[in-house]
Formats: structure tokens, C-alpha cells, sequence
């Protein structure tokens, strides 16, 4: 479906483009996300900068999320959560944990300045896709808090059920493709690498040409 994650931020950037002219504030996913974040950024004329969120870890399978937390420790919990094996006190040792790696990356990727205030601001958060949708809901919610004059969540590719659960929490969501039999994010990309920590500092550090 997209050749690679900037193939998909191109496509994203096109229907996103009466943004431009807006200074929209880009705040990606790490780490996949933000690669497309640049790309958006670029394209639309506006600045970028992380949301941090992360997953909360199924006791099942670490690759299912039974919920999301943002930096100030509000968590998102899936209604799946308790079915997958996720008791309270499991919760509370994974939160304590997915906290102590979001205090690490934030020291990590902005260390001489903090987050860029959403305040008032046409912000589109953006991810390289949905699975459940909790890191995504924990991203909004987070964003939120905060007050931007509009909320947008853009995403290549989604479940059709997580996009349902993420619309309410945004202001419009922009997503290119919900395909059926739905597994992981990866399928729908040819290429689909990792991006690393030092990627994500590199990307941060580089301003668009019009900021």
C-alpha cells in the first residue's frame, strides 16, 4: 500500500494541504513517526516537535497494546486490557515503566529546550498508523490538555474499528486507507525499518525552510 514511510507522509501532506499557510505544529509518534513529521512539516510550512507517548504492554504478547500513558502519567486503558491478562497491579508495574523510558527520551531528544507549546495552534498529530489506536488517544489527549485551536489526527493507514474509538477524540481525523483483515501497521509497507533514537534527534534538530 505505501513503499515507505515518507511515501505515505507525501500522500498525507497532499490531503493536508490547506493547512499550509496555518504554521500547523507537527507532532509525531516516536519513533516511526517521525520521519513523516519532517516530511509534514516541510510541506506545510510548520514546525516540528515529538508528543510522547507509549504503549502499555500486553502480559500476553509486547506487541499488543492494552493501553497508552502520556508524559504526565494519564493513561489510556483498552476495554480489551482485562481480557489480555492486564490486572490493576500489572498496570501499575507497566505504567511505572513506560514512564520511566518517556523521562529517558525526552531527556533524549530535547535536552536544551522544552516541548513547543500547542497553545492556540493548528496542531496535526501524526503516526505511521493504527493497530488499537491507544497511543493515538494518549497522544490527543495529551495535546488536549494543552489547548490547540485545532486538533487534527493524520494517519496513512488504520483499523477501521481503532479509527472509530480515536475520531471523538479530535477535531478531524485525516486517514488514507482502512483495509480489512487488519493486523499490524507493517504489512501495508514495503519498507518498514526501525528508526532509531539518533534518527529521531537528527530530525528534531533540523528546521524547515520557511520556520
Amino acid at each position: 500500500m505505501f513503499a515507505t514511510r515518507i511515501d505515505a507522509a507525501q500522500r498525507l501532506a497532499r490531503a493536508l494541504e490547506r493547512y499550509r499557510g496555518e504554521h500547523p505544529l507537527i507532532l509525531a509518534v516516536p519513533r516511526g513517526a517521525v520521519p513523516m513529521g519532517r516530511v509534514l512539516a516541510d510541506a506545510l510550512g510548520g514546525e516540528l516537535d515529538v508528543v510522547l507517548v507509549r504503549k502499555l504492554r500486553s502480559p500476553q504478547s509486547a506487541e499488543l497494546a492494552v493501553g497508552a500513558i502520556d508524559e504526565t502519567g494519564w493513561a489510556y486503558v483498552a476495554d480489551h486490557a482485562a481480557a489480555a491478562g492486564a490486572d490493576a497491579d500489572y498496570l501499575a508495574s507497566e505504567t511505572r515503566v513506560q514512564s520511566e523510558l518517556l523521562r529517558k527520551r525526552r531527556a533524549l531528544y530535547t535536552p536544551a529546550r522544552p516541548p513547543i507549546d500547542p497553545r492556540g495552534r493548528v496542531v496535526i498529530v501524526v503516526d505511521d498508523g493504527l493497530a488499537t489506536g491507544a497511543t493515538m488517544i494518549a497522544a490527543l489527549h495529551a495535546v488536549r490538555a494543552k489547548g490547540p485551536r485545532r486538533l487534527i489526527c493524520a494517519v496513512p493507514v488504520a483499523a477501521r474499528d481503532s479509527l472509530e474509538m480515536v475520531t471523538p477524540h479530535a477535531d478531524e481525523t485525516v486517514c488514507l486507507e482502512t483495509p480489512e483483515n487488519f493486523y499490524a501497521v507493517g504489512q501495508f509497507y514495503r519498507e518498514f525499518a526501525q528508526v532509531e533514537d539518533d534518527e529521531v534527534v537528527a530530525f528534531l534538530k533540523t528546521e524547515s525552510p520557511s520556520s
